[in-house]
């Protein structure tokens, strides 16, 4: 005899694990081949690995030559970009966190890599990922983005990026000039 089928809820007051993120870049979803780590430990196996700041800075200079094409480092909101400046040539990715939607740090960190210093790498964004400020950073320069906020892969899926068709301000991406007004930018090329 078989047993009676049982549903099972979450506890009460329990909050639902957060969806895993998503790679999405502006050619659409594909696979992540990199892998987020704590420590240097990990680059002695294979593959590419992310590594926060001080794992990255307390690397050896020569494994860090060695090691770029499969290095990636992860910058904080309060971590300083000038810590890695230096070292831009020995990086192919820098993933710029956004641990709270309402911390802006890592926008000036993308915009300043771009304009300032000429990082023609990969520039990753990770944490909270939203839908309206998705457009701000690919006009920022970021190129990656790990996506986990449902309402955001859906509309990706759709192939909607959102945003507004005209700016103000230049930006690390060029854009289109629109009308008579040097100042005023179209978003899409016309």
């Amino acid at each position: 005899m078989l047993a009676p089928m049982t549903e099972t809820k979450p506890e009460a007051g329990a909050t639902p694990a957060p969806p895993e993120p998503r790679l999405w870049t502006p050619a659409g979803f594909r696979e992540d081949e990199w892998t987020h780590a704590e420590s240097a430990d990990a680059l002695t196996g294979n593959g590419r690995f992310i590594l926060p700041l001080q794992a990255f800075l307390g690397l050896d200079p020569e494994q860090r030559k060695s090691a770029k094409e499969r290095l990636g480092v992860l910058l904080q909101p309060g971590d300083k970009l000038d810590a890695i400046v230096g070292l831009l040539d020995q990086l192919s990715l820098v993933a710029l966190a956004f641990p709270a939607f309402n911390d802006g740090r890592s926008f000036s960190k993308a915009e300043l890599l771009r304009s300032r210093h000429h990082y023609e790498g990969s520039i990753r964004a990770t944490g909270q990922v939203l839908v309206d400020q998705l457009p701000h950073m690919l006009r920022l320069g970021f190129d990656e983005f790990e996506v986990s906020h449902p309402v955001l892969i859906n509309r990706l899926e759709k192939g909607d990026i959102g945003g507004l068709g005209l700016y103000y301000q230049p930006a690390a991406t060029a854009s289109a000039k629109a009308g008579k007004y040097s100042w005023r930018r179209t978003g899409k090329e016309s």
